[in-house]
């Protein structure tokens, strides 16, 4: 069974509908992989084999009646940001780590209507603010393809996770790149949707305008699989949006001739390291070969992008954190002499540095005198960035870059300087201002055998077109089905 490990969930769920294996079989495989690789990566927070092997039971119990979905019976993770009835949810932080959810996320529900067995939850930077998972409460995740290296963030352990092969898929969540820049920096497919085509609820807010969950897995049609299960309209959330159900499968057939693929200017300009150049660069040769033409683009208002999303992005962590405060929930400080010493001594206690650092940046913003001079200038600037992309892709139909300017970077390198550590997403969080969906596919490997990312950007409700063109990518190549060494 060991053959599981690297295939296609099409391949794993011709396996189980054709009862070559069972779901508890399956089920079994990973989570003995989770029990002897976990301690190595620190991909998963929770693991609760007697509830992943229940619901494997009931899978089965579906494909014996011959009426199962695709997705029955598949094992995947989840972020640990998505709540989950019954077991701890804890987004990476002391702040909720005796947090036992008392109810499913919508894309939990939706997964587990469908059929899938949940193998835990996975690790992240602390209220997914953070771009290396290594502000998370119980320890940095570590990469799969060099254990010394980050594994990017704030889904870092989804991203992990998969690389390891210790679920086929997991789901993430990205405010400003955090399924995409994971996904590069361990060698995935990812995607961002459209704001507001997979629903929020359930899923513990860090920017309420921003933040969308997506999946993370081997390859594109994978994705999109997985998209099929988690999209569609839900009334409890106010942003989610109402539209006809897609097929996310339908343009995996796509044909590349005459794909207009735009190169902004300013996403190749200084700052790239050579070897993601040079990945990026024989990547867009594929496509050139598969018939497609290469155009050149503007956004010239993307590199103020990082200033503008680090200050929107806080302002409403800022609101929404607010919550927290020892007393309905979550940590309380066990010593305090009044109310205020309470909400005071438990926040200080319950937040981790970059969650503090980034609570007072937001309340600063927002705070009297300085609300127009920063926030509303951010959230004006953020119209125009949506507008920039607006003018490219009535030149171009997909605006393809780098996800990371560069390669997996050492546990440690960035912690002590923000800013620069803000920078690895220099080309993701503009998609997350504009509400863009966004994809990064494998396309090489840069320094230390690392792996490259190309990020592809569509138009407002185009992943199944975006996913159909990676997917002709991953058809003409194999740095999808790569695998770290010492996994298999």
């Amino acid at each position: 069974m060991n053959e599981l490990i690297n295939a296609s969930l099409r391949d794993i769920s011709r396996a189980l509908t054709e009862r070559r294996l069972s779901a508890v079989e399956l089920a079994t495989l990973f989570l003995e992989r989770i029990e002897r690789l976990n301690p190595t990566f620190n991909a998963f927070i929770t693991v609760e084999p007697d509830k992943t092997l229940a619901q494997a039971r009931a899978a089965d119990a579906r494909l014996a009646s011959g009426n199962a979905g695709p997705l029955v019976g598949i094992p995947l993770a989840y972020k640990d940001i998505f709540c989950t009835k019954g077991m701890l949810t804890s987004c990476g932080s002391n702040m909720l780590s005796n947090f036992v959810a008392p109810y499913d996320a919508h894309v939990v529900e939706q997964l587990s209507n469908a059929g899938i067995v949940n193998l835990g939850k996975l690790n992240m930077d602390e209220f997914a603010m953070g771009s290396s998972t290594e502000s998370s409460f119980f320890g940095p995740t570590k990469n799969p393809w060099d254990v010394t290296r980050v594994p990017g963030g704030s889904s870092g352990g989804s991203a992990a996770a998969v690389a390891a092969r210790l679920a086929p898929v997991a789901l993430g969540t990205d405010t400003g790149g955090s399924i995409r820049q994971p996904a590069a920096m361990c060698g995935l497919t990812g995607i961002k949707p459209t704001y507001g085509i997979v629903s929020r609820y359930g899923m513990v807010a860090y920017a309420s305008s921003l933040d969308q969950g997506g999946p993370m897995a081997k390859s594109a049609a994978d994705c999109a699989l997985v998209l099929n299960g988690i999209a569609g309209f839900d009334q409890r959330d106010s942003t989610s949006l109402d539209r006809p159900a897609e097929d996310y499968t339908r343009a995996l057939g796509y044909s590349i001739k005459g794909l207009r693929i735009g190169l902004p200017r300013e996403f190749f300009a200084d700052g790239m390291d050579d070897e993601v150049r040079f990945a990026i660069d024989e990547a867009l040769n594929v496509y050139r070969s598969l018939g497609a033409e290469l155009v050149q683009v503007d956004l010239p208002n993307s590199e103020l992008s990082v200033p503008a999303y680090y200050v929107v992005a806080p302002a409403e962590a800022s609101s929404n954190l607010s919550r927290f405060d020892g007393v309905r929930y979550g940590y309380r400080a066990p010593e305090y002499r009044d109310l205020g010493e309470l909400y005071s001594r438990s926040r200080a206690q319950g937040f981790g540095a970059e969650v503090k650092r980034r609570i007072m940046v937001g309340t600063y913003v927002l705070s009297h005198g300085y609300y127009d001079a920063y926030y509303l200038k951010a959230q004006k600037l953020r119209r125009l960035i949506a507008e920039d992309f607006r003018n490219a892709f009535a030149h171009c139909d997909v605006i393809m870059g780098p996800t990371s300017p560069f390669v997996a970077f050492p546990i440690g390198a960035k912690t002590d300087d923000p800013v620069q550590m803000y920078l690895s997403d220099i080309y993701t969080v503009s998609t997350n201002l504009a509400g863009l969906p966004g994809l990064s596919i494998p396309c090489g490997f840069g320094a230390g055998n690392l792996p490259v990312g190309l990020q592809i950007l569509g138009p407002w409700f185009d992943e199944a077109r975006m996913l159909g063109i990676a997917h002709q990518y991953q058809q003409q190549t194999d740095w999808h089905l790569r695998m770290p060494g010492g996994v298999a």
